[in-house]
């Protein structure tokens, strides 16, 4: 299993930080890469035309292995979730009477998009919401989503885990059902691609779309798509040359070209050679290559086992682990809690963590131990 590598980011010794989920603190060897890649435009001449196609190719091959993904040129660089879900959008022909189904109160940049297409073409979103109780709750949503799947069904757009309490989805399960009707899905992995493990030769998503800010430990503004071959042959939000056949030849720019690289290439952002944040995230992915989603996952299941237990027993809800993230997971308060005492507990005790919907969101990463999860058990318990 892996040990703490906490030595390997900057974070102050006080702090607890269990709020990945929000956003990841930078590795010191991504730091550094940027630092060194900030400075490289001091003098323009140190950036060669080989460079604008050198590092993306890396990213991508690096971005392959992490996801399992054979091809290549079926993964392209984006600024956003919301970019990457609007190349999907722009390439959905749905019509009155289908439906795109999704999660409730799943990540906004994961629904509005579906919200304007299917306003467009007068379909429908169908928002599957979980059972009201706890009892076997992540199971029973599961089912209601397989449940909703049927010859209707356009697509359905949802996360590996829900982004507010770490739920976590059964792909395979929702990609079988998908494939029996004719459906597509479309994954939004930010929330779980680099902590927890993903095959796209399993899940076969039609897209999977990933901000790199969070679980990659990459910078803002970049990310990641995996575009599967329904796409190959669609049209980009947006044209720019360096999608286009033979756009290395800088001289031979002038003359215009109609067909776009292979694969999925096409939808890749314009700049997308960013000479800052392409390398840092490169260096980020380099590194989670070399740890492993799964010893990830298990390092934060046994930091936070013996807590997640002693909470459980004094009443605090916790999905059951087989239908949640090690890396993510939601904690409900027992009936009559002050929650404006529990913040105030939670920051007296340096603990930093998010409140999205009714649960306290928890999000572990290598640079936490199982201190800070004593740490946490102790503000949430002050006052019972």
């Amino acid at each position: 299993m892996l040990n703490s590598k906490r030595a390997q980011f900057t974070l102050p010794p006080q702090v607890s930080y269990l709020n990945c989920a929000y956003m990841s603190p930078l590795l010191k060897s991504v730091e550094k890469v940027g630092v060194k890649a900030l400075r490289k435009k001091r003098n323009p001449v140190s950036i060669s035309q080989q460079d604008f196609f050198t590092d993306t190719e890396l990213l991508r091959k690096e971005y392959a292995r992490l996801i399992h993904a054979t091809n290549l040129k079926q993964i392209v660089i984006i600024p956003s979730v919301s970019y990457g879900m609007a190349n999907v959008v722009r390439n959905m022909d749905i019509k009155k009477g289908q439906h795109i189904i999704v999660a409730t109160e799943q990540f906004p940049s994961n629904y509005y998009p579906w919200k304007s297409l299917c306003d467009e073409a007068g379909a429908e979103i169908k928002a599957i919401a979980p059972p009201e109780d706890f009892d076997e709750r992540g199971k029973r949503w599961n089912q209601r989503i397989l449940e909703a799947i049927d010859s209707n069904t356009k697509a359905v757009a949802i996360g590996n885990v829900h982004w507010a309490d770490g739920t976590r989805f059964d792909l395979e399960a929702i990609r079988k059902r998908t494939q029996d009707v004719g459906a597509l899905l479309i994954v939004d992995g930010t929330q779980s691609v680099g902590a927890l493990p993903f095959d796209v030769q399993k899940i076969k998503p039609d897209a999977l779309v990933c901000a790199g800010y969070k679980w990659l430990l990459g910078p803002y503004s970049i990310g990641l798509a995996y575009y599967g071959e329904y796409f190959n042959n669609g049209k980009p939000i947006e044209e720019n040359w360096i999608t286009r056949l033979n756009s290395e030849d800088f001289a031979g720019l002038v003359n215009y070209k109609n067909a776009y690289h292979e694969g999925a290439l096409r939808y890749e952002v314009g700049e997308r050679s960013n000479f800052i944040l392409v390398p840092m995230l490169l260096k980020a992915i380099q590194q989670l290559n070399n740890w492993g989603p799964e010893r990830i996952q298990e390092y934060c299941r046994e930091i936070g086992k013996n807590t997640i237990e002693k909470l459980m027993d004094m009443g605090f809800l916790i999905e059951k682990e087989e239908w949640r993230g090690s890396h993510l997971f939601g904690i409900r308060l027992p009936a009559s809690t002050d929650l404006e005492k529990i913040k105030q507990s939670l920051f007296k005790h340096n603990v930093y963590l998010s409140f999205r919907g009714n649960a306290i969101r928890v999000a572990p990463n290598v640079y936490n131990t199982e201190k800070d999860f004593q740490k946490l058990f102790k503000a949430l318990t002050k006052f019972y």
